[in-house]
């Protein structure tokens, strides 16, 4: 769990500074040719203002679990495993808390320095908050691969997404040593009326 943390963290997408015109290049291109290109794409995100989904994730130890997760934007996500598992990973608009009771791990940081901060950023700018360095179809679906525009090097993430409609299926977190973890979305529901406690630090920290 705590390579998963590491993983996690290391992506940090800052969302501070300007995509290089030639990380634009590609995106661009692919627009221009009556594709679904980064304006869609940034368009999709906005317009989601919660969602519930069922997610699977394969760990760099080679380990799956899964649960259900829970995002409202702006700035609020959850992470629920199922059991026997008891970690929980919690963004309440301010910072990402993660505790396991079963273990005693605990993090804390801010949202800004986490790769899943693309779900939860109001508004999100993909022609400044992040570099997107590559857009591509791979087994039937569009990836595009980001990175944060001021430290590359520390990590990227690929989100995926269904077309027609769009749709958000899931995404891999790369750390800067090669470390992937894999999140695979089912079950979406968007525009649900979620909880103020489903985004609450449970942790008693």
């Amino acid at each position: 769990m705590r390579t998963f943390l590491a993983v996690l963290s290391a992506a940090s997408l800052s969302m501070l500074a300007v995509l290089p015109a030639q990380a634009q290049q590609e995106p661009q291109q692919l627009a221009q040719q009556g594709a679904i290109g980064v304006p869609q794409i940034e368009q999709y995100f906005n317009s989601i203002r919660s969602l519930k989904a069922r997610f699977v994730q394969s760990n760099p130890n080679g380990s799956v679990v899964q649960g259900n997760l829970y995002v409202r934007r702006p700035g609020r996500m959850r992470f629920e495993y199922d059991a026997p598992s008891q970690l929980k990973i919690v963004a309440d608009g301010y910072q990402v808390t993660m505790w396991d009771n079963a273990t005693r791990d605990f993090g804390q940081w801010p949202i800004g320095w986490t790769a899943a901060s693309f779900l939860v950023k109001d508004p999100l700018s993909l022609s400044g908050d992040l570099a997107v360095e590559k857009l591509e179809r791979v087994n039937g679906l569009l990836e595009a691969t980001m990175s944060q525009t001021r430290r590359p090097q520390e990590g990227k993430v690929i989100v995926r997404l269904s077309e027609n409609p769009l749709q958000l299926r899931g995404w891999t977190i790369i750390d800067n040593r090669g470390n992937r973890v894999t999140v695979s979305l089912s079950d979406m529901q968007t525009g649900l009326q979620l909880a103020d406690s489903l985004f609450k630090n449970e942790s008693g920290r």
